[in-house]
């Protein structure tokens, strides 16, 4: 095959629609946008959900709620998770869990949940833990020590 023989697949380019090209076009005269009125006028630009003057939908329902702008995003791990992927005697850092998959990215820190149990000896240092999951680290003759 040579570069002068290679050719789109069938069907994979379509042809411009040209408008406003005259009558026999096809497209011609008012080229698609019907007679006169705010969408037939050059440069119409309606933002979207905008409803003729009318109050839009985006307004007329009712607001609740706070979204706090300030608020930490925290990646957490279950002690059980990590008694799955690391072996006895293992350090575990937020590089490790992330290098394990256990987390995708480390946010604003990383905190360790109680939730499972946890039988191997591990070092654990993350920026927090819960009270449960510390106690199952530290009962299993691991360490949970807090990084900031």
């Amino acid at each position: 095959m040579k570069l002068h023989e290679l050719s789109p697949a069938a069907g994979s380019k379509k042809s411009v629609k040209r408008i406003g090209r005259g009558a026999a076009s096809g497209q011609g005269k008012t080229a698609g946008k019907g007679h006169k009125g705010q969408k037939a006028r050059a440069g119409r630009g309606m933002r979207a959900g905008f409803e003729g003057g009318q109050m839009p939908l985006q307004r007329r329902v009712p607001k609740r709620g706070f979204n706090n702008i300030f608020a930490k995003e925290i990646a957490t791990v279950n002690v059980a998770a990590l008694d799955k992927a690391f072996e006895d005697g293992a350090t575990v850092t937020v590089d490790a869990l992330l290098e394990k998959g256990l987390i995708k990215k480390a946010l604003d820190g990383v905190k360790v949940l109680g939730n499972g149990e946890i039988n191997k000896k591990l070092t654990v240092q993350v920026n927090s833990f819960s009270d449960s999951a510390k106690q199952k680290i530290e009962a299993a003759g691991g360490k949970a020590e807090v990084v900031a």
